[in-house]
């Protein structure tokens, strides 16, 4: 095998491997390199191999996708087979008759790969509202902001990170195993997404208790109930942030002016040590956007468009327009 191939072919593979693992909608897979590669070979290892980086990976053998996103992801592949091979893949087959014999679940699995090759596993709902909230799903900003601390990690580094609306957790796990914080303060206000949010912490092999002989390297990680309507200056002065940081949070005007009104009240309980703020967003509304600008403004809040990073480590929607904003309190 060519050089050339041979490195296309382990794109490929980790093409499908990342967004399988991450359950990404199978129209963002590359399905026309797939076609091509089939008609170059005459015999199904390609397959196979995908076959390997997906439903027989070691991930999904201990945290499954959803069965739907299975079965629909193996229909697909084996009617990419069968366009191009008259002989049937009893491999194919087999995976997809025992995947028909598996029980549906309100809940699923989306994982993600570090830089390290360490798999970020979060457990999910497999619906986008479900308990009443967005929250039990990971959304496109949490990845890009986790990108962006991936890249920056000095501004988590030994720190004390408050997470606002940590929803299934993604961010603040991603900055826990990569960017070495201090302590990090995960918190949400839904009792359903904050027993969802515990679990994904403890899957990730974080504790919640404070262990004196743990790793130091390791951060004190905390799940706390914050809900941003009643949240006393005394309340948040308790966290002592160094650095906060919020996802996809921008969604209707409600929400808009209840965070505003928490960074104020941030603001005034750290009046002699003011934290740094991110908050990351995907415009899919373009007043929503200008309407959280225009409170910012409103509370002397200053705030500007952080330069996008460099890496793209997590498979996410690539077109949506997703900004980060630095707010100064």
């Amino acid at each position: 095998m060519a050089p050339e191939e041979s490195a296309g072919n382990v794109r490929l593979l980790r093409s499908f491997e990342r967004r399988f693992l991450a359950a990404r909608p199978l129209c963002s897979f590359p399905w026309q390199s797939l076609e091509e590669k089939l008609k170059e070979s005459p015999d199904s290892e390609v397959l196979r191999e995908i076959l390997q980086k997906t439903v027989k990976h070691p991930v999904c053998a201990q945290h499954p996708p959803s069965v739907k996103y299975t079965r629909c992801f193996l229909s697909v592949l084996i009617r990419k087979h069968e366009a191009v091979h008259t002989e049937p893949s009893d491999e194919l087959y087999e995976a997809l008759a025992k995947i028909l014999a598996a029980e549906e679940s309100t809940q699923c699995h989306r994982s993600y790969l570090l830089p390290s090759g360490t798999p970020l596993t979060l457990s999910e709902s497999t619906a986008i509202v479900s308990h009443g909230t967005t929250g039990l799903v990971t959304w496109d900003a949490a990845l890009y902001l986790a990108e962006w601390a991936i890249e920056n990690p000095a501004a988590f580094t030994h720190r004390t990170v408050l997470e606002l609306g940590s929803g299934a957790g993604l961010t603040g796990l991603a900055i826990c195993k990569m960017c070495h914080p201090k302590v990090y303060i995960f918190s949400d206000y839904h009792n359903r997404v904050l027993e969802q949010l515990r679990g994904n912490v403890l899957l990730n092999g974080l504790s919640l208790e404070p262990d004196v002989t743990s790793d130091p390297e390791r951060p004190l990680v905390m799940v706390a109930q914050l809900d941003w309507e009643v949240a006393t200056v005394s309340q948040l002065s308790a966290f002592q942030p160094d650095t906060v940081i919020a996802a996809d949070v921008l969604y209707c005007p409600e929400v808009i002016l209840s965070l505003v009104g928490v960074l104020q009240r941030l603001a005034a309980c750290c009046r002699d040590r003011a934290p740094d703020v991110y908050v990351a967003f995907t415009m899919r509304n373009p007043e929503t956007s200008q309407l959280f600008t225009t409170e910012l403004g409103q509370a002397r809040i200053r705030w500007e468009v952080v330069p996008p990073h460099e890496q793209k480590l997590f498979p996410y929607e690539e077109h949506s327009e997703t900004s980060i904003l630095k707010l100064t309190l």
